[in-house]
Order: structure tokens, then sequence, then C-alpha cells
């Protein structure tokens, strides 16, 4: 028996969702375009209300049947219907690639087939099953379940396609693209309870025992129950569903905070921007502490590729970085049951990450002193000797150049106020006719 069971059939729903993609990939292109014109919150949420889509070149309103994600853009060939500008085809490519979305999401998170069980979902894990009862064939209720989880991350990935696009644009993240999809992210945690992907908390107590055992000095925050699982999760479920995004945003804006001040302290500059940090939040927020962390230390490898391109290609030092960390958080949902195995033993060991923890940050901020240090031994320029310190002569010069082009600071000079200025330096900036005929 299949999941769904009405003559639309399973297809039916496929080509629905990618339509409903492209038409709010639609919404998407004007987020992208609008977010970045206005600073703070409150006025980029405004934007997508008022003014409705114009052409760029001749301001004449958008008409309704040439707003057909995909299509409006084919059948008007790429161009104005009114001026015949050219349309940029990352409009129709953005809309396409959404709706595109929708449906990989939908076929990894919701089990299809018959006799499937929760087990069939992408997100998958253990300790899911086993908290919240979910061993037999999907019910009723728990297909009800998957379904509102799947919308629930569909939140974040739209958030990521946004954030990506503009920070690809202008290098920055603007809060509209972040921070409503955070607060859906924690409350929607709290409302529904079970849309997390592992508990808040778990460890495994052999490992527990055995750090006690051989790091005494440990004992003060090596707690551990009996229980692998704290039997409050199961017992409070919107409790831990609030307290599961709440530490997904602390510690995932949190690592991003830690590298940006062991960066700035170290390197003498910013290296990682605020955006990052509140985009890692957003991201901590739908997913929890641990896949937030996994999707930190992913991002890297998602960058290897653009890093390497702008290095050699096109001479560049850096690259935003949110596009990255967004690859890595889809990719997470995507391959969760390949992902996961793999680093759930780390998870396991308890409250004996936070030591861990720490050594990690002291290690980075080692490892980024040594390499300054290997830099100037080898005789290049670190990033802190291109940053010029105080206020030196060419500054002064550029100063009196370029701010203090005329001696009269645009005024009329006074024919009783006496000239006792260096005629020389009127002459110098070809301003002394200038002078004469305004004295």
């Amino acid at each position: 028996m299949g999941l769904f069971n009405f003559p639309m059939g399973d297809a039916a729903v496929i080509v629905w969702l990618f339509v409903l993609g492209t038409v709010i990939g639609s919404f998407l292109n004007v987020c992208i375009h609008r977010f970045p014109q206005n600073e703070y919150l409150w006025p980029q949420l405004k934007a997508l209300v008022s003014p409705p889509s114009s052409c760029p070149g001749c301001s004449r309103e958008i008409l309704r049947r040439d707003n057909i994600p995909v299509l409006g853009w084919l059948l008007l060939r790429g161009r104005c219907r009114f001026c015949s500008i050219r349309i940029s085809p990352r409009y129709p490519v953005i809309e396409f690639l959404n709706g595109l979305l929708f449906v990989v999401l939908y076929l990894a998170e919701i089990p299809m087939g018959m006799g499937e069980t929760v087990a069939g979902s992408s997100l998958f894990s253990e300790y899911w099953s086993q908290t919240l009862g979910v061993t037999t064939m999907l019910t009723s209720e728990q297909v009800v379940l998957l379904h509102v989880r799947y919308a629930y991350h569909l939140v974040l990935v739209e958030a990521l396609v946004v954030a990506t696009f503009i920070d690809f644009d202008h290098w920055i993240i603007p809060d509209g693209a972040t921070v409503p999809a955070m607060c859906v992210g924690v409350l929607g945690a709290w409302a529904f309870g079970n849309l997390w992907l592992v508990p808040v908390w778990f460890h495994d107590n052999s490992i527990v025992d055995t750090a006690r055992a051989v790091l005494p000095w440990l004992k003060p925050i090596l707690f551990g129950g009996s229980s692998q699982v704290p039997g409050w999760i199961a017992e409070w479920e919107h409790l831990h569903g609030l307290a599961n995004s709440l530490a997904g945003l602390v510690v995932g804006g949190g690592v991003v905070w830690a590298v940006r001040l062991v960066g700035a302290g170290i390197m003498r500059r910013e290296a990682m921007g605020f955006g990052d940090v509140i985009l890692m939040a957003m991201i901590g927020s739908f997913l929890g502490w641990q896949p937030v962390v996994v999707v930190f230390f992913l991002a890297p490898f998602c960058a290897l590729v653009a890093i390497a391109f702008r290095r050699f290609v096109q001479r560049q030092r850096e690259i935003p970085y949110g596009p990255y960390l967004s690859l890595a958080a889809v990719l997470m949902l995507l391959g969760w049951q390949q992902i996961w195995p793999r680093v759930e033993r780390i998870f396991e060991m308890g409250a004996l990450l936070i030591p861990l923890a720490i050594m990690g940050i002291i290690a980075l901020a080692a490892s980024l002193y040594l390499l300054q240090l290997v830099k100037r031994m080898l005789g290049i320029t670190t990033d802190e000797e291109l940053v010029e310190e105080g206020w030196g002569p060419a500054d002064q010069l550029s100063f009196f150049a370029g701010e203090k082009v005329d001696v009269d600071v645009g005024g009329w000079k006074e024919s009783a106020q006496p000239d006792n200025s260096w005629p020389g330096s009127a002459a110098g900036r070809g301003q002394s006719f200038n002078q004469r005929w305004r004295r």
C-alpha cells in the first residue's frame, strides 16, 4: 500500500510540488532583489509588499501573465514586453531549481512505497524511533508528523536559497533572509515538539564511565545516568523541542562567533562575517546543536572548489562563505542517514565534548598564530601587515589633497582679510586663477 491512496497518485503530488516550488521561487526572486536595498529588518520586510514588480528599464508594472514562473520568461524570450530590455535568466533558473528542491526534499523525507515505515525517511534515526515509539508501519498520525517536518524544513531551505544568492551578489546576508526563518525554527520546534533529528542530549554510558576512571579531574562535568536518552525528553516533548532548537541556535551562532573572534584577534582581519553568525544560528534552530556542528565542519569541503577557483583564476583572497554553509545544511538533510552514523560516536561522549570544544578553540588559535609566524619567516606579507596602523604621512597628504582641495573651503574671500597663504600651493593645484578671481 502506497503512502497516498487517492486517485491522483504519487506522480501528481510530485508535479504539484514542483509547480508550487516554482511559484514560491518567484517570490524568492523578489526577496533576493529587495532585501539588500534596505539595511534594517522591518524595511526589508515592507519592501516585499510595495511597490509592485516592475521593469528596471521602463518602470512599467509587469503583467500578471508575464509573471508565470519559468514559462513567463520563456514566452517573452527573456525580454521586457514593453521596452525589450534583456531580463536576466537567473530568475527562471532560481524558480526551476526551487521546484526541484521541493521535489527532492519530499522524496528524501517522506517514505513512499508499499509497507514503508519511518525508517524510509532520510531523516530517520534510532533515537527518533525509540523515543517516539515509531517502529511499525506508518500510521496516519506519523504521516502527518512527517509532512509537518517536511514543511518545517522547507522554510529552512527557502531561507538558505535567499541568503545564498544575496551573499553571492553582495557579500552580505540581510536579516530579512534569516531572522524570520529563525523565529519559525524556534516556535515550530516548540509548537510541534517532535520535529528534531536527534535529542538535545544523549550519551554512551561506557564512554562516560571510562572517562571518569581515566580523567578523574573531569568528574564534575561528566554527568550521566542509567539511560542513554533522558526520560524527560519523551515526557515533555514540547519543552524538549524548544530546548533542542534554542541549543542549536546558540551553538550554531556560537561556533562561528568563536572563529570570528579568534580570526580577528590573530589575523587582524574579519575571518567570518556577522551575517554568517546569524545564518548558522538559524540553521541550528531547525536542525539542533549536533547537526549544526556537523554542518560547520562539512561546509569547508563544499567550499574547496570555489576557493581554488577564486585563488588561482580570479586572484581573490576571500569568498562569501554563507552559500557553502547553506549547501552543507541541505546536504545534511538529504544525506542524514549516510552522514550521521559516521559522526554519531563523537556526540555520544556527552559532557566530555565540553573540554574537547575548548581544546579545539585553543588549537585553532595556535594553528593560526603558527601560520602567521611561518609567513613572516618566509617573507610572505601577512594579513595584519596589510592593515596600516595609525595616521601616517601618506594619510596626511591624502587628506589635504582630497578633502582640503580648496583652501577657502568653498567660501568667498573677504577683501579685508589679508592673504598670507603661499601662492605656490594654489598654483600646484591649478587654482591660482580661481583664487585671484574670488578675491
